[in-house]
């Protein structure tokens, strides 16, 4: 069972996917390689940021606020993150969220659970959108560390 001083450090993506409760294959929300970064501090603190490999590049010298809808969508449907406190229970973690891209996020518990295998941490969840439940699997590797600047 996982105890929260082993999750501590940073987490590279290798990939999502989504399963279905009441249907054949799986889909991967961000394609099949997508990019993500999960942090946990010692003192409890988390952030989770994914995002598709292939993203488009916003026009250059234009802020981001006074480009077209369309391209604020595109850029922003992308991305995905959000960040909070957490904590491990009985092999899960638990993220209490406070900060996220999508405004539903604030004041939610995901609720994960966790297994690791050396360098791979993989974290699954359920959820339902739509009246369909999703089954998510996320995999995880260590990053490596980093030299002081």
């Amino acid at each position: 069972m996982i105890e929260q001083h082993e999750l501590v450090g940073a987490w590279q993506l290798e990939s999502w996917s989504i399963g279905y409760e009441e249907r054949e294959g799986f889909s991967h929300p961000f394609g099949e390689e997508p990019r993500g970064l999960l942090l946990y501090s010692e003192d409890g603190w988390m952030s989770a940021s994914i995002s598709r490999q292939d993203r488009a590049r916003l026009p250059v010298g234009e802020s981001p606020r006074k480009i077209p809808d369309s391209q604020q969508a595109a850029a922003y449907s992308s991305y995905f993150h959000y960040a909070g406190r957490y904590r491990v229970v009985n092999g899960d973690v638990i993220h209490y969220v406070t900060q996220s891209l999508n405004p539903n996020f604030p004041g939610t518990e995901q609720l994960r659970h966790a297994e690791l295998d050396g360098q791979t941490l993989v974290l699954t969840g359920k959820d339902e959108a739509g009246g369909v439940v999703r089954y998510h699997t996320l995999v995880w590797h260590r990053a490596p560390a980093t030299a002081p600047a």
